[in-house]
């Protein structure tokens, strides 16, 4: 298998276990998938979660920073849901469970790139500003998951449900997606001073 999944730091893990041995926090989840599981539940595929703070046309390079660790949680064949965890002061803790449209394409997407060559290290990143999800393929199989920035030849596979006119599914390097990403984010002409608004 062509990807490097990072190790989720243990902690993170712990809380997850923690979390969905617990019946009061799968009950209280709102995820109808997970209440209705019969069988056990398993936290797989931990993939850091990056957040793409910066993008625009400032000539400046995009900043990524590390939001949370997610992991697919399967039932038997499939994932049902999803749990992120967040650093506090105190360390990687339970943050929540979820489900929705991005666990079938995250898995989806690490499904194809696991055909890809060369290698590459997964991880997710969040681009807010675009209400976007991508499949982040870093090239550094040795780096730390919980730094790094974006090389001009990693790939990025935009999650469906993607923002109108980007493919889903489709690999893109960074140098060739992150112009359009720009196009999109950058406003428009504002009005003129002293114009009408």
């Amino acid at each position: 298998m062509p990807l490097h999944v990072p190790p989720a730091p243990a902690p993170a893990l712990r809380s997850v276990l923690a979390a969905l041995g617990s019946p009061t926090a799968v009950r209280e989840a709102r995820t109808p998938a997970l209440r209705s599981v019969q069988g056990p539940l398993s936290p797989e595929l931990p993939l850091p979660v990056h957040v793409l703070d910066r993008i625009g046309p400032s000539g400046l390079a995009p900043r990524t920073r590390l939001a949370a660790w997610r992991f697919l949680i399967r039932s038997s064949e499939r994932a049902v849901a999803a749990a992120d965890t967040m650093l506090t002061p105190d360390g990687w803790t339970f943050s929540h469970f979820f489900e929705g449209p991005y666990i079938a394409s995250t898995e989806l997407a690490l499904r194809q790139a696991e055909t890809l060559t060369p290698h590459y290290q997964p991880r997710l990143l969040s681009i807010p500003e675009l209400y976007m999800l991508t499949l982040w393929l870093h090239e550094d199989t040795e780096a730390d998951a919980s730094g790094g920035s974006l090389a001009p030849t990693d790939l990025l596979v935009p999650l469906a449900p993607a923002p109108p006119g980007i493919a889903a599914h489709r690999p893109h390097r960074v140098a060739d997606l992150l112009p359009v990403m720009t196009l999109r984010i950058t406003p428009g002409p504002g009005p003129l001073l002293g114009s009408p608004a």
